[in-house]
């Protein structure tokens, strides 16, 4: 699963899972290119961050057109603020629907044609809440859910050529773990609620992103790829006598 002189952008490769994602592809031997709207508070090593706001059309054509190569490039760049349907104004939604969806469709198209010429792969970086009930962000899991679909169609689309697949990714622990989960107590009491018995790091996501955009993976192309330690355990289980004492 190395990438030598592979060229990857990854999409809000700065913090969190993004940034793991880069460190990962700088360690299986790409050259690794993040952008986002602001510069990371640390350098990543060996990654080269350029600013990019990607809800901006012809800011990402140039982006792309500017770079000499491109054979890996991973949507990640994405996320909500946690808000009921009818807390906030229809505007606010569809402008999570524009980071999550439209802005990773924007730079696919954008960056289709050098990933053309290099035979390339495209890794959208999906979520759990893009595959069941999202109360509080609903509109980012249709989003999501929009996003695993379109590149469905894609890898039809530009097969052989260009393979896009999706990483369907679960409860990620970062720096902004708490402001989803409460103090460390409450990560640790949703830790206990996925079967592997602890929330994935940023670097399992990277070690499967770095798995698809790999020759091991030269055969998948319009796949989802669960990324979320089993998932979660149905709550059926809890509140039913079924079971009970084994």
């Amino acid at each position: 699963m190395r990438l030598d002189g592979k060229v990857a952008v990854v999409t809000g490769g700065t913090r969190g899972v993004g940034a793991g994602i880069a460190r990962a592809f700088a360690e299986a031997g790409a050259r690794v290119v993040t952008c986002a709207r602001r510069p990371p508070g640390t350098p990543l090593p060996g990654t080269e961050f350029r600013p990019l706001d990607l809800r901006d059309p012809a800011a990402v054509r140039d982006f792309f057109a500017a770079l000499p190569r491109l054979d890996v490039l991973v949507n990640n760049a994405g996320g909500t603020p946690y808000r009921l349907l009818t807390e906030a104004e229809p505007e606010r939604h569809a402008r999570v629907v524009e980071l999550n969806l439209l802005a990773p469709l924007t730079a696919t198209l954008a960056a289709y044609q050098p990933l053309r010429r290099a035979r390339g792969s495209v890794v959208m970086i999906g979520s759990v809440s893009g595959t069941r009930p999202s109360p509080g962000t609903a509109a980012y899991g249709a989003a999501k859910a929009g996003l695993e679909m379109l590149a469905r169609s894609m890898a039809v689309e530009w097969a052989p050529e260009v393979r896009v697949n999706t990483l369907v990714v679960g409860m990620v622990r970062t720096e902004r773990s708490q402001l989803h989960y409460g103090d460390a107590e409450g990560v640790a009491a949703v830790a206990r609620t996925v079967p592997l018995g602890r929330l994935a790091e940023p670097s399992d996501v990277g070690a499967a992103a770095v798995f698809l955009a790999s020759d091991a993976a030269a055969y998948i192309t319009g796949a989802s790829l669960q990324v979320h330690g089993g998932g979660e355990r149905p709550a059926f289980l809890d509140a039913s006598n079924a079971g009970k004492g084994r």
